[in-house]
């Protein structure tokens, strides 16, 4: 199949979708389809517009002279179309933000052209999405021209279908694990110590601050029936803001901030800790979550996100429905290490079911749903 996704960001920037983007175009280039992307996103050395080749796939680069590098331009329709007539594809696969002026250009380049297209929303559209709930209008009326939605969750599904309205379904395309990038290490229990890890952005939208005042609270709630130690993973514009609670709370030897991670050194702190948890509530999926819980340790997250796709509650681990919560699960594991145990083992045997094959198939079928619904034939 020929396949073109138009994505905002791509490599060399890192984040969620651009890593995402790049592992599912390079496994469907494996798998034999012809795939290319498009994206506003400068390259190395220089190639700031132009074609590039990242991962021996096609990038072709719509980057204007923006300050920051924003991931804008100015005639994003006119330059895709371009590109999709010099490279004619069977399926366009666009991938949405709240924010995405570039993927939204590219839907309307796509359409103009008559390609079936498929919409993976990549976050969940809560009150500040005003940008998504106006294109929603548009992308309802194009859904009879080979526009078909999706996201990455239930929880995000079920709110753009709140937009849409039901007779417009939204499909969930998950993101998607190699198990053998995150194998599962035999459990080393500490006694006494329930040794808590978190990777994210240090940045207000990811709670890192809330996250805080939970360890704090079930530290608190824990002693002296068990020491509880933390290693958040990451870096971004709170960190000093955390560094100066950590000291007014005396938590600074019980708490480091690591700074960014290497993959292998995740991987080896993971083997050296007891549980993950996320504290964010505006997950649409929650891959750092997901690799945690493949690697084995149990995961301790908040109800409202995407994490529930692949962590049962009382089974891959806790999900709780605010803060108060969070720390109850946590003292539950810190003062029950049979419990902690249990529910790792569980995870190690039990791979989740967001694999490539998996995911490769669901994104097929949705590209099938795109090409009915562009020959008027919907199921």
């Amino acid at each position: 199949m020929r396949i073109a996704h138009v994505s905002d960001c791509y490599l060399p920037r890192l984040g969620g979708i651009e890593v995402q983007v790049r592992a599912l175009a390079t496994r469907q280039a494996a798998a034999g389809d012809d795939v290319r992307v498009i994206t506003a996103t400068p390259g190395h050395d220089g190639v700031r517009a132009g074609d590039d080749l990242v991962d021996g796939i096609p990038v072709h680069r719509v980057a204007a002279n923006i300050p920051f590098e924003l991931p804008v331009h100015p005639r994003t329709a006119h330059h895709v179309t371009r590109l999709l007539r010099d490279h004619p594809v069977d399926v366009v696969h666009v991938h949405a933000g709240v924010v995405s002026p570039f993927a939204w250009g590219g839907i309307r380049a796509a359409v103009g052209l008559g390609l079936p297209v498929l919409v993976t929303v990549h976050s969940v559209w809560g009150p500040g999405a005003r940008p998504a709930f106006r294109i929603a209008d548009v992308l309802v009326h194009w859904s009879d021209r080979g526009v078909q939605l999706s996201a990455v969750s239930r929880i995000a599904a079920a709110r753009i279908e709140a937009v849409v309205g039901e007779g417009h379904p939204v499909l969930v395309v998950p993101n998607g694990i190699d198990p053998a990038l995150w194998p599962p290490h035999p459990p080393h229990p500490a006694p006494g110590r329930l040794r808590v890890v978190s990777v994210m952005r240090l940045a207000p939208r990811k709670r890192a601050m809330p996250l805080l005042r939970v360890l704090h609270q079930a530290s608190v709630r824990l002693d002296p029936a068990a020491t509880l130690t933390a290693q958040l993973v990451g870096d971004g514009p709170e960190r000093g803001r955390l560094e100066r609670f950590l000291r007014d709370h005396d938590l600074a030897g019980r708490v480091t901030l690591t700074g960014r991670l290497g993959h292998d050194e995740i991987l080896d702190l993971y083997a050296r800790s007891d549980v993950f948890v996320q504290p964010s509530v505006r997950e649409s999926f929650g891959l750092a979550a997901l690799e945690a819980r493949t690697a084995g340790l149990p995961v301790v997250a908040r109800s409202q996100t995407g994490i529930g796709e692949f962590v049962a509650d009382g089974v891959d681990g806790f999900l709780a429905p605010d803060d108060e919560g969070l720390a109850d699960a946590l003292v539950r594991l810190g003062r029950d290490p049979a419990l902690t145990a249990a529910i790792a083992a569980h995870n190690a045997t039990h791979p989740p079911a967001q694999t490539w094959p998996y995911v490769l198939d669901v994104v097929a079928d949705a590209y099938a749903q795109a090409l009915a619904r562009r020959s008027g034939h919907v199921r």
